[in-house]
């Protein structure tokens, strides 16, 4: 990975996008010699930190409907209701 400091950056923004897209490697932003960021592009963006969050959202809803199944009361499923309606002996 490349480190770029924070003064090339503010001073050739231009330049250092285009080497972004073109290698598509991440660009380290120091200042005063420290890692403060990173550049990435839009898709690696999206590949590791939004389908990241997806993941988590389809996560946290599966616990949600896991929960509501274990809320139920009774231990009949629908098919013996249906039947227990419909005058059928179960």
């Amino acid at each position: 990975m490349k480190t770029v400091n924070a003064l090339k950056i503010r001073n050739h923004l231009g330049e250092v996008l285009e080497e972004l897209n073109k290698t598509g490697r991440p660009i380290l932003v120091s200042k005063g010699r420290k890692i403060q960021a990173v550049l990435i592009t839009p898709d690696q963006f999206k590949k590791r930190f939004l389908d990241y969050q997806a993941e988590e959202e389809k996560k946290r809803l599966l616990e949600v409907i896991k929960a509501s199944r274990a809320k139920r009361k009774g231990t009949k499923d629908s098919v013996d209701v249906l039947r227990e309606l419909r005058g059928y002996e179960t």
